[in-house]
């Protein structure tokens, strides 16, 4: 494959500041790396902890963590990848295999990780490096707008949904209409779950129906976990959406040793501890998944017709794109088309 001597890319340059598109020389991949030609990349809510330097990783960095491409070199030290292959790259973008998470198997809970678009370049790029060790092998015949969403949203809520206990026929509870939502709805549905769809405005109910919801609730209305409880409650309650003050109420709608599921990042939140001990309800994080979670969470979107529903934009587009994302205004994913 023919390699440019240079390629464009969009990185943040300072704490807030804008992204920077330019013109950067095209560097190839060292020991354990593959340079990846990028066909799409989805613009995720957590790229903004790149943008603010939240976890220490520096600038510049560019950010970017749901990326579809195909191999264009292969660095040394690297087996089963060759050039031509179609790759991705999810937040998990390395680990060093032998801290304790890593020899427990959660490479991505590593204690020295390796986090596309956040410590390490990421997608809003035409060309980007990734760690052999944690790419992800994406099907030949998947589409890479569609597919790249998957990576973290799709295969955030895939493991969530899976992992959580919740048996077949039982009732689950999706809080949030947004990116990860409408997966997880899509998801939860052909896991043969009864999914109940809880966000605000009556808008909302045509568009939660059609991606899987038996039932919906407006918690505009009133109190969600009110009426989640007059649908017979749930066994497990997993939310989406950004605000901490919209999760409370759901514990009253969980059954006998419920579970309430964080995915999102709300910031602190607030539980009764009476309706907590009273009925045994749990409340869980889930992290991000791994290469081998990505995997699953693709093979299991094509196989059943999990749809990401994605507005396009082009790497000229990145500053749009992103400022639309982070406003909420995609239905209902953002994905930089790069070709």
């Amino acid at each position: 494959m023919a390699l440019p001597a240079s390629y464009k890319q969009a990185a943040f340059k300072a704490v807030g500041g804008p992204l920077v598109l330019e013109e950067v020389p095209l560097r190839l991949p060292g020991s354990g790396e593959l340079l990846v030609k990028v066909e799409a990349c989805g613009s995720c809510h957590t790229d903004s902890l790149a943008q603010h330097n939240t976890f220490g990783g520096g600038f510049p960095i560019v950010p970017g963590h749901e990326i579809i491409g195909m191999v264009a070199a292969v660095g040394d030290n690297v087996k089963g990848w060759k050039v031509g292959d179609r790759t991705g790259g999810g937040y998990h973008g390395g680990h060093d295999e032998t801290c304790e998470m890593c020899l427990q198997n959660w490479p991505q809970m590593c204690d020295k990780p390796i986090a596309n678009g956040i410590n390490w370049n990421g997608g809003y790029a035409e060309y980007t490096i990734l760690r052999a060790q944690a790419a992800v092998r994406i099907p030949v015949d998947a589409d890479a707008v569609q597919i790249a969403p998957l990576l973290c949203a799709g295969s955030t809520v895939f493991n969530a949904l899976r992992l959580a206990g919740v048996k077949p026929n039982d009732t689950v509870a999706i809080q949030g209409l947004g990116g990860l939502g409408h997966l997880a709805i899509q998801y939860a549905n052909r896991m043969g779950y009864r999914v109940i769809a809880v966000s605000r405005g009556t808008e909302k109910e045509k568009a939660a129906r059609e991606f899987g919801a038996h039932e919906y609730i407006d918690s505009s209305k009133g109190d969600a976990g009110a009426a989640l409880k007059a649908l017979g409650g749930a066994q497990a309650a997993f939310t989406t959406a950004l605000s901490a003050e919209s999760f409370a109420p759901l514990i009253r709608g969980l059954n006998l040793m419920g579970k309430l599921v964080v995915l999102s990042l709300p910031g602190d939140m607030t539980l009764s501890h009476i309706d907590m001990v009273q009925r045994g309800i749990s409340v869980q994080a889930w992290p991000v998944g791994n290469n081998r979670d990505s995997e699953k969470a693709i093979e299991f979107a094509h196989r059943h017709g999990v749809k990401c529903a994605v507005e396009t934009f082009s790497l000229d587009q990145v500053q749009e794109a992103y400022d639309a994302m982070m406003s909420g205004r995609p239905r209902f994913r953002a994905v930089l088309k790069m070709y």
